[in-house]
């Protein structure tokens, strides 16, 4: 429904005390509405000695003038029927049983307080009729879940995410509650609870300050959360009478100081207009929330009015709670005039079984006005009007910044976009500039070490003889410690670069076990634990852990034993797939050498086959020392042969370098490789004594009784020379920093091998929830990845190291892959070579494949003869003069035949003959027509 736009200069100033009923009067005597209007009668209980109250009324009594001034035409007019319930809960509760049984009201506005709520909500219920407040906020009435309660005021529960999202903005981890000890302050605290849990925020304590505390209690109090190390407090109580005082002594004692952080709720927000300056002024820097409330003409209108006619009448200061107030009674006639036809009939029916003090009847039109009522929806004063579950759904929350005297707003909150600077803008999560307490510009880090503990007990361990390279505590003279180490080391320079000053001192421990130092720290006998402490599952579940400032892993440690079999060692540089693979290289490159050369004049090739596969293959294998003696005439034989070459160089050398490997460096091998092993054959096993290693193999399947516990470097290696079985050990597990000493000692008679198991690495140790551990990770970075984290590994970890730099534990031998781009060209190139040669030799004996006159095999017969044949000469051992003679050709060169040599070898007259004489060579003269045949 669209409100009209109101008129205030037609109203006349009077009281505001008497408003509602100067109102009441004229509506009801006025002749035009006299018979039209149906009166519907309205109670008020609000404590009318407050000025809430006060300013409820004045605000009430206008909003009806304004609507009814708008709306003449409607058929129902509101009468106010004020009680005052002057803050106490039986007082309310009277008037309330009074307006439900004299007045017999279709509505109820008020109670003024959550306390009061409680009962009248009930009476509400039992009477069907609206309990409507504006200023009862604990959310805790929303639990009743009665279906004639209507909350048209924010709930506190509504900011609780405004300022967790403060907290959050400002990466606070902790975070004291300070709220008045009632209904009211105890209310928010179970929501708020929740919000900064949500956000990983802890709430170390809870101050209840009681509303009736005084000066020296209030003081106390604040003393007591000035021992802490929490610096950020959540106030939540109204303004009068326990805020002013509260915050007056917080300024008188030190704590709006530059270290502090205060943050107040809208319940102190909304009425700083009634705190004295001298009040405002000493909470510069706080910081707090309240509803947003948007600017319009409407607005502007009705607080210019309310100024002049109702301050100036020495009322109360205008605050939102008027603003609801105004709302609350327009929603409220709109919902009447919705239900006015049930309204005209409405009656009380009183029920049989009501006694004294419930004898009250019940509404016939509550049902009705609660339907209406929950449907209504307009744009007030204060917003946007509009209930979801009974109650009026939240705005946007500003944020606010106290400057002295007045407030500037920096930002503001909204559910769906968080902290924004801008409502509309684009721009999230982004404050303007804050004035914090002592006039800071910077945020505080939200906690300092508490003023009760000068110093942090920092424990750390003594190692006695163990690895003292980590942690080496040493006694003076005159009775006190000095503590040294890498542990102590990164320690030092981590504190170093935190952003303030950290005090602490070192307090040696005489533990026996890590686990149990670590337990000291989870009962807060100490601040702190540094020293070589693995950070592990079961140890996290007690303490907060910093980030790892060392890498680590557990790892098994087993003897060399020394491999001394050389009979075969002239293999082992080399994979036997790439020794096969060699060969075959050999034998093949040696065939297609044969299938490109043999039928070149005057080749190295020739004679019977077994001759030719001999010959051929002593010139493919003596490449590898280059001494291959026969002169090779194909073109594309030698290109082939140029390519293995540089094959057979690169293997010669590579097996060359391996070997010479193999035969100077000592061989030496783990003795176990695997844990698989060391459990099935129930070896003895060391582990370092008071470390995790012990119940770390016991959950691996090792016996207990098989483990025996080492405290030095020394005493490890003497298990290890008695044998296993024999009082020593087989192989030990721990971290590998430790083995890494261990070996910088006897590298030459110990490994690591078999799989790592993976640890987080060695960390400090804090309480649970201590504030020191985000900001000394942060540091722990910083120091790790910058030289200084080398320098003190080198100086404590890497200046014992005497191992030889050219020891090695075995060399492998050298696989195929990373021969196989070289193979993969050459046999490549080779095969393409190979095709294009046969492709040659097939296209020149097409005749001989065209011959229709001789059947398929006979021309396949042929062909192949004619390839293998090439250039041998099979009578190379008969004279030449005798070769001649029965070639019919004399010695100088003429054919002694006088045939046609065509006829003589026609394919058809002489058959027999191609096949029974061999064919003339190039070299032997001149060439007829079969030796043209064949020659490719």
């Amino acid at each position: 429904m669209t409100l009209k736009k109101n008129t205030h200069t037609q109203r006349e100033s009077c009281p505001f005390g008497f408003h509602f009923l100067y109102f009441s009067l004229l509506l009801l005597l006025s002749p035009e509405n006299a018979f039209a209007a149906v009166p519907v009668k309205v109670g008020v209980v609000l404590n009318m000695n407050e000025r809430v109250g006060k300013m409820g009324m004045a605000s009430m009594a206008i909003a009806l003038t304004d609507f009814y001034s708008a709306h003449p035409q409607f058929q129902t007019r509101l009468v106010l029927t004020p009680k005052n319930s002057g803050g106490d809960v039986i007082t309310a509760a009277s008037a309330v049983v009074d307006l439900l049984k004299n007045d017999e009201v279709k509505a109820i506005i008020g109670p003024y307080t959550s306390m009061e709520a409680y009962f009248v909500i009930y009476l509400g219920e039992k009477a069907r009729v609206p309990i409507i407040t504006f200023t009862a906020t604990s959310p805790s009435l929303a639990s009743i879940r009665s279906p004639y309660f209507f909350r048209t005021g924010l709930t506190d529960s509504s900011q609780v995410n405004s300022l967790s999202a403060i907290v959050q903005y400002f990466g606070w981890r902790e975070v004291t509650l300070v709220y008045v000890d009632n209904e009211f302050g105890q209310g928010i605290v179970s929501s708020l609870s929740d919000a900064l849990e949500k956000i990983d925020v802890r709430i170390p304590y809870r101050s209840r300050i009681s509303s009736s505390a005084s000066d020296d209690q209030i003081v106390a109090e604040l003393y007591k959360l000035m021992s802490m190390q929490t610096r950020v407090f959540v106030v939540h109580m109204v303004v009068n009478p326990l805020g002013s005082r509260f915050f007056k002594k917080v300024h008188q004692i030190g704590m709006m100081s530059e270290d502090y952080a205060w943050i107040i709720t809208d319940a102190m927000m909304n009425g700083l207009k009634f705190m004295n300056k001298d009040v405002l002024e000493s909470m510069v820097g706080v910081l707090g929330v309240r509803p947003h409330v948007p600017k319009s003409s409407k607005l502007e209108q009705f607080q210019a009015y309310y100024k002049n006619h109702v301050v100036g009448n020495n009322g109360s200061e205008l605050t939102i709670f008027g603003l609801w107030a105004y709302d609350t009674v327009t929603a409220l006639a709109i919902a009447a005039e919705n239900a006015s036809t049930s309204i005209r009939n409405a009656t009380f029916v009183m029920p049989n079984d009501s006694n004294d003090l419930e004898r009250f009847g019940v509404s016939t039109v509550g049902l009705d006005l609660i339907r209406a009522l929950s449907k209504t929806t307009f744009m007030g004063i204060a917003g946007s009007f509009r209930l979801i579950d009974q109650q009026l759904q939240s705005p946007p929350y500003e944020v606010v910044n106290l400057v002295g005297p007045g407030a500037r707003v920096v930002g503001y909150w909204t559910e769906k976009n968080g902290i924004v600077k801008e409502l509309n803008s684009p721009l999230k999560h982004n404050l303007k500039p804050i004035i914090w307490p002592g006039d800071r510009i910077y945020p505080p880090k939200g906690w300092v070490l508490p003023v009760n503990e000068k110093k942090l007990r920092v424990l750390v361990p003594i190692k006695k003889d163990r690895f003292h390279q980590f942690v080496d505590v040493t006694w003076n003279s005159d009775n006190s410690t000095t503590v040294k180490g890498l542990c102590i080391d990164v320690f030092d320079a981590v504190i170093a670069a935190l952003p303030y000053g950290v005090p602490y001192e070192y307090i040696p421990s005489n533990a026996d076990t890590y686990d149990e130092m670590v337990y000291q720290v989870h009962l807060k006998n100490y601040d702190a634990l540094v020293g070589d402490v693995t950070i592990i599952a079961n140890r996290s579940r007690y303490v907060d852990f910093t980030l790892p400032y060392v890498e680590s892993g557990v790892s098994m440690l087993v003897p060399y034993i020394n491999n001394n079999n050389k009979a075969w060692l002239f293999l082992k540089p080399l994979t036997w797939q790439l020794w096969l693979t060699s060969f075959s290289s050999f034998v093949t490159i040696a065939i297609v050498i044969w299938i490109l050369e043999h039928k070149e004049k005057e080749n190295e090739f020739k004679g019977t086959l077994p001759h030719q596969i001999g010959t051929i293959l002593w010139y493919s294998f003596s490449t590898m020392v280059f001494s291959q003696r026969e002169n090779i005439k194909n073109n594309l034989a030698r290109i082939i042969m140029i390519l293995w070459f540089f094959v057979v160089l690169i293997l010669i050398q590579s097996y060359t370098a391996s070997l010479a490997s193999l035969l100077t460096v000592q061989q030496l091998h783990p003795s176990i490789t695997n844990v698989e092993t060391l459990i099935k054959t129930n070896a003895y096993i060391g582990y370092q004594e008071g470390s995790f290693m012990f119940g770390f193999l016991s959950k691996k399947g090792f016996k207990t009784s098989r483990l025996i516990k080492y405290s030095s470097p020394e005493e490890l290696n003497e298990l290890f020379n008695k044998g296993n079985g024999n009082g020593g050990i087989a192989a030990a597990f721990d971290e590998i920093p430790y083995l890494e000493l261990f070996l910088s000692k006897y590298c030459s008679q110990y490994t690591m091998t078999g799989p790592i198991y993976k640890t987080d690495g060695f960390g400090f140790v804090f309480p649970t929830g201590s504030l020191l551990v985000s900001d000394i990770s942060k540091a722990v970075l910083n120091v790790t990845e910058s030289d200084i984290m080398f320098d003190f590994e080198k100086t404590w970890l890497r200046n014992s190291s005497s191992c030889p730099a050219n020891l090695v534990s075995s060399s492998h031998s050298l696989g195929l892959e990373s021969f196989q781009g070289l193979f993969t060209i050459v046999g490549a190139i080779a095969a393409s070579f190979v095709v294009l040669y046969m492709s040659i030799f097939m296209w020149r004996q097409r005749d001989l494949l065209r011959d229709s006159d001789s059947s398929i095999w006979r021309r396949i017969r042929r062909v192949l003869q004619s390839f293998i044949e090439g250039y041998q000469n099979k009578t190379s051992e008969v004279p030449i003069e005798n070769q001649l003679s029965s070639r019919n050709i004399s010695s100088d060169g003429h054919d002694l035949r006088m045939v046609n040599p065509v006829n003589d070898w026609s394919v058809e007259g002489q058959e027999e003959e191609m096949e029974t004489y061999p064919r003339i060579n190039e070299g032997d003269g001149d060439c007829s027509t079969p030796c043209e045949m064949i020659k490719l």
